[in-house]
């Protein structure tokens, strides 16, 4: 399945499930592996899908914690990637917090 990777994959399959490479490892591991951007095409269209979670996390981390904000943030984006239109995303995530908390 390597073959429709456009990068090699042997790192993540070192790792156990629920691990994410930590920097600065990441950032050493992405500069040797990745020396063009990867799907350019995506890029403007991610970063405007995710921009109203970005601005609604850092002012959530104002009033929770960055740890709780990056929970919810990470969630809801989450659900988005499984085909969740925004708006049911955050009333999902939120449905799921007792007084600020998962």
């Amino acid at each position: 399945m390597s073959y429709l990777y456009p990068y090699h994959m042997s790192y993540y399959r070192q790792q156990h499930a629920g691990q994410f490479p930590q920097y600065p490892q990441s950032e050493l591991w992405a500069d040797q592996l990745i020396k063009k951007p990867l799907y350019p095409h995506l890029k403007q269209q991610v970063l405007s899908s995710i921009d109203p979670f970005v601005k609604y996390g850092l002012k959530e981390a104002k009033a929770t914690s960055f740890a709780h904000a990056l929970q919810e943030v990470a969630a809801m984006t989450y659900l988005l990637g499984k085909g969740m239109d925004p708006h049911t995303a955050y009333l999902t995530v939120e449905s799921w917090e007792t007084n600020e908390m998962f």
